[in-house]
Formats: structure tokens, C-alpha cells, sequence
């Protein structure tokens, strides 16, 4: 999937605010960083099991907005299905959307309510990542994860976002 311009997320909460940041990249024989994008998010909803979108999409709403570049796909750190069809917050990102882009997710954990994903291998690691899509078939979003650049379990895109929002 080289020519690809994909814009990945992430997002760390602090005490009274969240840190919601976007990493812009087109997929070539490796990853071109365009740009970076970062705002401050107050009034952040609490986390609740299961409705984990309620508090991420508005922060990665907030920081899309920002972004200049045409995008052709998006990653979250999250499932995009949960049990029964519920949507997750790549589901509900895709909606908020209108559909348009596609969204892969790419969570690090397993979540007990989550269906619809594929785990990958990466590097060296026996830890495996949990890969779910809307709006793109499964595979291809997994094998899309599995060929980003980096040696280790996490490709370093993501690996940069999570960084940015930390900082």
C-alpha cells in the first residue's frame, strides 16, 4: 500500500487535560513524516469500561481538525468493534466522519468485549497487537500495520505520536 498518506493518533491524560496529538506520514518504501499536530484538551470525560470512545474522540476530533494534509486512512490506538457489533472508538470515528476515511485499529492490549480483529506479530516479540478496521478489509489493515518501519513490536510512527503526547 505504498502512496498511502495516513494520519495516526494519540492521546495521554494528565491531571486536568488531556494532550491530543496527530502524526501525518505517507507510506512509501517507508514512512515520510509530513507533519505533526498537538492541542490541549480541558474538560475530558472520565473513562468508563466499554465506552472508552466518550472521552479519546473528542480529543482526537480536536486535533483532526487541525490537519491540513488530504489523509487516505487513520489510525487510532483502540478497537474499532467491541462484542455484538458495538461500535468502538474507531467505529465511531469512521461515523463522526461521515464514513469517509478509513480507520485501522491498533490496540496493545487485549480488551475482554473486543471481536473482530487480528492479532499481529511484529520483531522479536511474542506480545501480539491487536489489529481491527472499518471501511478497509481486515487483512489488508493488518498486514498495512505489520509492513510499518521499526524493528520492535511497535512501529515507530506510533511509537512517535505516543512520544508527542507525553511530552
Amino acid at each position: 500500500m505504498k502512496g498511502i498518506t495516513a494520519a495516526c493518533f494519540d492521546v495521554y491524560y494528565h491531571e486536568d487535560y488531556a494532550k491530543s496529538c496527530c502524526v501525518v506520514f505517507k507510506k512509501e518504501e517507508g514512512e515520510v513524516i509530513l507533519s505533526d499536530y498537538s492541542v490541549i484538551v480541558r474538560g475530558v470525560e472520565e473513562y468508563i469500561p466499554g465506552q472508552f470512545y466518550k472521552r479519546e474522540l473528542p480529543c482526537i476530533l480536536n486535533v483532526f481538525n487541525k490537519v491540513k494534509e488530504d489523509v487516505d486512512l487513520l489510525i487510532t490506538d483502540s478497537f474499532v468493534w467491541l462484542n455484538s457489533g458495538k461500535k468502538g472508538l474507531g467505529a465511531h470515528l469512521y461515523k463522526a466522519l461521515s464514513y469517509k476515511i478509513p480507520v485501522i485499529g491498533v490496540a496493545k492490549t487485549h480488551f475482554k468485549d473486543a471481536e473482530n480483529y487480528e492479532e499481529i506479530y511484529r520483531g522479536e516479540s511474542h506480545s501480539p497487537l491487536y489489529v481491527s478496521s472499518v471501511g478497509i478489509e481486515l487483512g489488508t489493515a493488518a498486514e498495512f500495520i505489520k509492513n510499518l518501519d521499526g524493528d520492535n513490536r511497535i512501529p515507530w510512527v506510533l511509537k512517535l505520536v505516543d512520544k508527542l503526547s507525553r511530552e
